[in-house]
């Protein structure tokens, strides 16, 4: 793909069930454990619910549901009142205001099952979004292949994460 944003980009790849995916590192916060939520009511079923984060509250979503996979199967040896095991990862994701059109920035939680790899520009080739494991193509800025020849996908929050931003 000659894509020069994404081409020289550094790339966090995560996994979100069987799925590797990544996002460009500038959206990327932080990297928490997995954090337990408190339930929004009326919010959709992709959204967790909200974490305080250093006094702010973040809105988080469960990647499984937001990338329509499988749910994460429950350990036997998780205590039930533990938080699930994972990440959270807290993004910086674009919005667009729909009364003026100015863009703002809005932090968003975004669980995920694994973090694996931080890559920089040239440690992996990246593809147009013709090669798709299983995913929607609308939410997919490339797919990528690292040095392993490992494939996975790079997202497209503001596609994927965007519409919850305005519920």
């Amino acid at each position: 793909m000659n894509d020069g944003s994404l081409a020289t980009a550094r790339l966090l790849v995560f996994r979100v069930g069987t799925l590797a995916c990544a996002a460009e590192v500038d959206q990327v916060r932080e990297i928490l454990p997995r954090l337990p939520t408190t339930r929004i009511p009326g919010a959709p079923p992709v959204v967790a619910g909200l974490v305080n984060v250093r006094g702010t509250l973040v809105t988080v979503v469960e990647g499984w549901r937001a990338l329509g996979q499988a749910p994460p199967s429950a350990s036997p040896e998780t205590p039930v009142a533990s938080a699930a095991p994972g990440s959270t990862i807290i993004l910086e994701v674009a919005r667009r205001d729909a009364d003026n059109g100015a863009g703002t920035r809005k932090l968003i939680g975004f669980t995920v099952d694994e973090v694996i790899d931080l890559l920089a520009g040239g440690d992996a080739t990246l593809e147009g979004r013709d090669r798709l494991p299983g995913v929607d193509p609308t939410l997919v800025r490339a797919v990528g292949r690292d040095a392993r020849g490992d494939v996975f996908i790079v997202l497209d929050l503001a596609a994927l994460l965007g519409p919850i931003l305005t519920t």
